[in-house]
């Protein structure tokens, strides 16, 4: 099977399991404002016992790497990145349509690769002065 992982927009998470033959299994589709880092990962565990499979049953997983804000992109990659690590399975880049991106090869390491997101426009991270 394959986990498909999209937290390109801030505020919703979009998650799907395909068969090894890409058929769609099953997807889980939520608004998660602000808490994309809090409900992923429990929301990957129960579309995959909804499905009546395990994790061992995944092969690889695919997540979105374009688009949206620079965090919930960043929340995305990292969660699929650590799975794929602790599965010893594959991670691809893939735009919102599932698209495999050829232009970004996944790093591989020794054992194992990893996926990093490709952002729009520089992150925007400061601190508001009081007035």
């Amino acid at each position: 099977m394959t986990l498909f992982i999209n937290t390109a927009s801030f505020d919703e998470i979009i998650i799907t399991l395909f068969s090894s033959y890409g058929k769609k299994i099953k997807t889980k589709k939520f608004k998660a404002p602000r808490k994309q880092a809090e409900k992923l990962l429990p929301a990957v565990d129960k579309l995959i016992k909804d499905a009546s499979a395990s994790l061992s049953d995944l092969k690889k997983i695919q997540v979105v790497v374009t688009g949206g804000s620079f965090t919930s992109l960043r929340i995305g990659v990292v969660t699929a990145n650590a799975l794929a690590y602790a599965l010893n399975i594959s991670v691809e880049a893939v735009l919102a349509t599932g698209e495999v991106l050829e232009n970004q090869q996944a790093k591989k390491f020794a054992t194992y690769n990893i996926v990093t997101p490709q952002y729009d426009r520089e992150p925007n991270i400061g601190i508001k002065k009081k007035k």
